[in-house]
């Protein structure tokens, strides 16, 4: 399985988002995506909420600790 740097930077690219735009949507700079995509620093808990209702995925994928990307509800 795959970490959460991994995760978010495969899903940006699957919406074919650059990093500007990904901070836009987040309320980010650019360079916060970088640290998120490089490992160097993670989102706060609502920001993984927001980012895995964004990509429609469970939160157990985006952080790796699943494959399965699904949303149970």
């Amino acid at each position: 399985m795959s970490d959460f740097a991994s995760r978010f930077r495969e899903l940006r690219k699957e919406r074919k988002l650059n990093q500007d735009e990904m901070g836009e949507i987040l309320g980010v700079k650019r360079r916060v995506i970088g640290y998120y995509e490089s490992g160097g620093r993670h989102p706060d808990f609502k920001g993984l909420l927001f980012i895995a209702e964004y990509f429609q995925v469970s939160l157990d994928y985006l952080v790796g600790w699943s494959d399965a990307r699904d949303v149970r509800r």
